[in-house]
């Protein structure tokens, strides 16, 4: 098991992403969060295996199309976290 933390840059509000995001992470059996940044960034908090977190974030990094666009991807190790969901947050 293994948390990380992602933010992504690029037009990533107001196009869905953060629905994407939770979608994404219910198919890869991720958990955690996804949250707009008041920089105009998406932050998510995510934990799973690590096949699981490498297949999600490969996802992630393609954005959901439409109107969006996803320029980087930092992910940084962070410590394990208690959840049984990915929530939607602010």
């Amino acid at each position: 098991m293994k948390a990380i933390e992602v933010d992504v840059f690029g037009l990533v509000q107001g196009v869905g992403f953060r629905w994407f995001a939770q979608r994404t992470a219910q198919q890869h059996n991720i958990v955690g969060w996804v949250s707009n940044q008041t920089d105009g960034s998406v932050k998510i908090h995510a934990q799973g295996s690590q096949s699981d977190l490498i297949d999600f974030l490969s996802v992630l990094e393609k954005g959901p199309g439409f109107y969006s666009r996803v320029d980087k991807v930092i992910t940084t190790n962070i410590p394990l976290f208690e959840t049984n969901d990915f929530a939607i947050r602010g």
